[in-house]
């Protein structure tokens, strides 16, 4: 089941975040052509942030359908829908054909790639949480979300390797084109899965949320704010690290860093990243979900200034260590435990609404932050990006410190006590060392 649904995130994060390269390499001079550099930066960083706004929007109707019909209607829908918009970035005509068509076209079609996205990632993270063994449901959904670094890993050595094998248009079209082969085999897969067993035993009963939204916004809503400002200091703090330090390599404030070096650091700490990832959900299931959030953010609080020292070197083996680091501690750390603790965070009748919320929420912010760093480095140089950086390491510290655990460790030692279906722990044989303890 974890893999199943981490095939599909592959894809979609494939698709996704093969825009943020694209956007950071190419985009500027093929959709923007007559903007002076930084401008044109500026706006293709803009056009990256429009997916991500549309995030939350996809993230609402994937979580009332999930909450109302079922996890696995959602999952299939979005991984076709995040399939036909990317080949169709791959199609798309430049502004040397068809003028100001080209950014519109490119806009309308993000857009429609942003609700997709918004849509995967409660739907698949659901469906493992709530196949998953209780016990191991930190590994379990660390694996679904190491699909996200698989994808980000495919992504950028297609990227690398169009880079250096084809010319023109076709060196960033080509990446685009080959989702087409990969969402076939994703939709295959996802067909095959069963509904959640949760999500059944939900319906039997007669308990399915009429208005999910509107529940978990009314009875849950401080979870929501504390889900929000977790996943931000994750993906906002991505955003600084791996999308606009792409970008400010690739400009003249590292000329001796090419395009080649710093793909590869990222396609290389990609790939440790899935190895990361899962480590850190599986870490969260021996020693709770806070104290893994806790590092993860106390790094990336910490990490800002060396992070821009180090690869001002322009030393390659030190370009290599700061993505590593960026990626496989400051961000895995965090999305390693994030679809384990949310999911536990929500009743089962507004799980759905409730993760997929707070997390496209937080795109947002994520969405329009590298175009932020770009701003704060034209007047302030590296040193305004490091410092955005080290806030979202301070905002994911703050909210960890507030929001309660969902670990514990009397019931991972007790073989009678186990959660219940609809979001309360339960002790299925009484026992006065383990005695029963809710969670909502």
């Amino acid at each position: 089941m974890a893999v199943g649904c981490s095939v599909g995130a592959v894809i979609e994060t494939y698709d996704f975040i093969g825009f943020g390269t694209a956007a950071a390499l190419y985009f500027g001079d093929v959709f923007f052509p007559d903007s002076e550099p930084l401008a044109a930066t500026l706006l293709s960083f803009a056009t990256l942030g429009i997916g991500f706004a549309a995030r939350p929007l996809g993230g609402i109707i994937a979580g009332h359908l999930g909450d109302r019909i079922g996890r696995k209607p959602v999952l299939v829908g979005s991984l076709l829908i995040m399939g036909v918009a990317t080949v169709l970035i791959g199609c798309l005509p430049t502004y040397q054909t068809v003028g100001v068509w080209a950014p519109i076209l490119l806009v309308i079609v993000r857009i429609v790639q942003g609700l997709a996205f918004g849509a995967e990632w409660g739907g698949a993270i659901l469906m493992t949480f709530e196949h998953a063994p209780w016990r191991k449901r930190g590994l379990y959904t660390g694996i679904t979300q190491a699909g996200f670094p698989v994808g980000l890993l495919l992504s950028n050595l297609a990227f690398l390797v169009s880079t250096r094998t084809l010319d023109g248009s076709w060196a960033w079209r080509v990446p685009f084109l080959l989702s087409a082969v990969l969402i076939v085999v994703g939709i295959l897969i996802r067909l095959k899965i069963d509904e959640s067993p949760e999500f059944e035993e939900l319906k039997e009963s007669g308990e399915v949320a009429k208005n999910p939204l509107l529940e978990v916004l009314r009875d849950d809503w401080r979870n929501v704010l504390r889900a929000f400002c977790l996943r931000t200091a994750e993906t906002a703090g991505y955003a600084v690290s791996i999308t606009f330090v792409l970008s400010y390599l690739d400009d003249d404030a590292a000329p001796n860093v090419s395009g080649t070096v710093s793909l590869t650091a990222l396609v290389t700490a990609a790939a440790l990243g899935i190895l990361a990832t899962t480590f850190w959900g599986a870490l969260s299931d021996r020693i709770g979900r806070r104290p893994v959030y806790l590092l993860g953010s106390a790094v990336t609080l910490l990490w800002g200034v060396p992070m821009f020292l180090l690869v001002g070197t322009e030393n390659a083996v030190l370009v290599l260590l700061t993505f590593v680091v960026s990626y496989c501690i400051c961000q895995n750390a965090l999305a390693g435990v994030q679809g384990a603790w949310f999911s536990e965070l929500f009743a089962t009748k507004t799980r759905t609404a409730g993760t997929s919320l707070a997390y496209q929420l937080s795109a947002v912010v994520s969405g329009f932050t590298p175009m932020i760093a770009t701003a704060l480095y034209s007047t302030t140089g590296w040193v305004g990006p490091a410092a955005l950086f080290s806030f979202y390491g301070l905002l994911g510290l703050l909210a960890t410190l507030v929001t309660r655990e969902t670990w514990h460790a009397r019931d991972q030692a007790s073989p009678t006590a186990g959660p219940s279906a609809h979001g309360t722990r339960r002790t299925l044989v009484p026992s006065p060392s383990a005695p029963t303890h809710k969670e909502h």
